[in-house]
């Protein structure tokens, strides 16, 4: 028998590193909550009369302590698709000793009345919470097997669909996009359709403007974002279009980014090259007097400090911009963020009420399936995206068409497949908490 202790951040990867090193054959003898995540002790080739020896006790002894009910339960949980005896199977069948495949909903309903039993009349608040913290561990494992065999289920049952979702994982969208995307597709599609549908149906669920860069401007536009994304250089392309089409006098910029050292010195060194006046404005009032002042500019570009969504200063950036009701607010987001990071600064953005949305950084981006699961997600709408620093050429009209083949593109030129695993966790089904 070969024990070995796994420790990882949260149970399913605890799990994961137990399948992956020691197959489904493993055993799972305790859990354990840690500072450093969820420990799990593992055992291959378990012998339990060799344990119960081990602990000082007879082969015909029943385990009566907790870690060795929570090695019973945890084994089952381990091994899903084995059979287990029920205490109560005379009063069910003839033959007590026929195995009995267990459903999922079954195994869930076994386990939970198991832990109703385990937590009887407990010793005083420190048992209990120890015991619920048992049963969360518990609980999680129980999920991980649950997702694994409903996951298995739907490759079996719908392959063409299962295909599907493992694409939409491939391009990086995530589970609760893909899931939805995926909705839409026909349950009679054929093969050929499964390969190209999806990114169709994908294509459609990406909003655009259809804001030509040849009529670029025609009004006030500001724009936001977190530091990094690439706010001062799609300005200065935004100028550079609107100087060639309405001319250098026609054009102002204005900048509100008092925060980052530089900010405005190179707003004015791109003001200078294109001939455009630039001027500052370091609150409301200032804004407000400096938009009185541009009133007969076709185009007013509004460059602003970037600022984290926990930054107390973010608030004030959003009374500066509603001096004017004039100015149409646009979100800037980079494509080679992680998506959670563009959940967390769309969210932060959302009082302000952005119209549009500029994608940048295509060219630095790995995979587009996070930002597109962002935009989907939140339902913005795209003007334009950027692949490059040069000034005005990088920079286009947003074509959901374009994004989709440049993230298949992406894709050529990687070889790595979802782990069957994440496929589990992503498309799988939660458990309800078991009551306790």
């Amino acid at each position: 028998m070969k024990i070995k202790r796994f420790v990882a951040a949260d149970m399913r990867q605890a799990m994961r590193q137990v399948r992956d090193e020691q197959g489904p054959d493993a055993v799972i003898l305790s859990t354990r909550r840690l500072d450093e995540g969820i420990e799990i002790i593992a055992a291959l080739d378990y012998d339990e009369a060799l344990v119960r020896e081990a602990a000082g006790k007879g082969p015909d002894t029943l385990p009566q302590q907790q870690t060795e009910r929570e090695a019973i339960f945890a084994a089952e949980l381990a091994n899903p698709p084995r059979v287990r005896r029920d205490s109560n199977a005379a009063a069910r069948t003839a033959n007590p000793n026929a195995p009995k495949a267990h459903s999922s909903a079954a195994l869930a309903a076994d386990v939970a009345d198991a832990f109703r039993v385990s937590v009887a009349a407990p010793a005083s608040d420190v048992a209990m919470n120890t015991m619920r913290a048992e049963l969360n561990n518990m609980r999680e494992m129980l999920e991980v097997q649950l997702s694994a065999l409903r996951w298995n289920q739907t490759e079996r049952e719908q392959p063409l669909r299962a295909r599907v979702l493992r694409e939409m994982t491939r391009l990086g969208i995530d589970g609760d996009v893909a899931r939805t995307l995926c909705a839409e597709l026909p349950d009679d599609m054929t093969p050929e359709q499964a390969r190209y549908l999806p990114l169709g149906v994908l294509s459609r669920s990406i909003r655009t403007t259809g804001r030509e860069l040849n009529t670029v401007g025609g009004g006030i536009t500001a724009l936001v974002g977190t530091t990094g994304v690439g706010k001062t250089t799609t300005i200065a392309k935004l100028a550079a279009r609107a100087v060639l089409r309405h001319g250098a006098a026609n054009v102002a910029l204005i900048s509100a980014d008092q925060y980052r050292i530089g900010a405005g010195a190179q707003l004015e060194h791109y003001g200078r090259l294109l001939g455009v006046r630039v001027f500052n404005a370091h609150d409301a009032t200032s804004l407000r007097n400096v938009l009185i002042q541009l009133r007969g500019r076709h185009t007013v570009l509004v460059d602003t400090a970037g600022m984290a969504g926990t930054d107390p200063k973010l608030q004030q950036q959003f009374e500066t911009l509603r001096a004017s009701s004039d100015v149409r607010v646009c979100l800037v987001l980079a494509a080679n963020a992680q998506s959670q990071s563009l959940d967390s600064a769309i969210r932060a953005y959302a009082p302000i009420a952005p119209q549009t949305a500029i994608l940048t950084k295509l060219d630095e981006a790995p995979l587009l399936g996070g930002a597109l699961s962002a935009l989907i997600r939140h339902g913005l709408s795209l003007d334009y995206t950027t692949d490059g620093q040069r000034v005005p050429e990088d920079i286009a009209v947003a074509d959901s068409r374009k994004l989709v083949c440049h993230a298949a593109q992406l894709l050529k030129n990687r070889n790595d497949e979802p782990d069957a695993a994440v496929l589990a966790d992503r498309f799988g089904f939660p458990v309800p908490a078991a009551t306790v």
